[in-house]
């Protein structure tokens, strides 16, 4: 296992009414290969914003980001937007599915950016589909005829058909009922241990125990981490425990 992802002194300012805002501040962060990383604070700590400049959808004001040793922070729009198409997978709290189309075209529309239509795209997207518990009758079905838990599934299908070598997500279950959301931690657990790395954003400590590493932000600097075991590797009373207090400690 190497390192996929790291940072250098990683800022990221916003212009307020003439005010500099300094979101994230000289962030230093290495994510392995494999690794569940999940990230936390307060609202205003600046979660989100560190998700969009490690996945490239949004440019650090100053440092670089490197992604399996080659420097990401300097490409151009366009070679940047083929970076996050041939290695980032994105899943959001909304989906963004096209309505207009089933939500097999939708999952195919992005996979064929990178890849030709042929039987065997298909049958990974069909396989896919039952990984994540699609059932076939819905599979033609529009976005605005699915629940919620179902369109997420959806959004987790299409957001990991390009193989990516990093999935990002950005409170994937926020909008979900427990039951719900439930299904779709299982589907993240069970991605990761197959080896696909995560980096997830959440303010939900059940959402939290699902990673092996947790990050910590306050004013946009990394102030400690928490270590666990992959997910089903220890008890789950002494796993959230030991994540409470953890989180107890940084003022959560």
């Amino acid at each position: 296992m190497g390192t996929v992802l790291r940072t250098e002194k990683l800022c990221k300012s916003f212009s307020n009414g003439g005010i500099q805002q300094h979101v994230i501040r000289n962030l230093d962060l290495e994510i392995e290969e494999g690794d569940f990383t999940v990230i936390m604070g307060a609202s205003g700590s600046g979660k989100s914003t560190l998700l969009y400049a490690l996945s490239g959808m949004d440019r650090p004001t100053l440092g670089k980001v490197f992604f399996g040793g080659e420097e990401i922070s300097g490409y151009n729009n366009d070679k940047l937007a083929m970076f996050r198409r041939s290695n980032c997978g994105f899943v959001f709290q909304d989906i963004h599915l096209l309505n207009y189309m089933n939500i097999t075209d939708n999952v195919l529309t992005g996979a064929l950016v990178n890849k030709k239509n042929s039987p065997e795209l298909r049958k990974k997207v069909e396989e896919l589909f039952d990984r994540v518990g699609i059932a076939p009758e819905i599979r033609k079905k529009f976005p605005n005829q699915l629940s919620g838990g179902e369109a997420q599934r959806v959004g987790i299908v299409r957001a990991v058909v390009n193989d990516p070598k990093i999935l990002f997500a950005d409170e994937p279950t926020g909008s979900l009922n427990s039951a719900a959301g439930q299904d779709v931690l299982n589907i993240f657990t069970e991605l990761n241990r197959s080896g696909q790395s995560v980096v997830m954003v959440t303010h939900d400590l059940k959402t939290a125990l699902r990673g092996n590493r947790v990050i910590f932000l306050r004013d946009g600097s990394i102030v400690s981490e928490y270590r666990m075991e992959p997910y089903g590797g220890q008890d789950e009373k002494e796993r959230r425990d030991g994540l409470q207090a953890f989180l107890e400690e940084m003022g959560w």
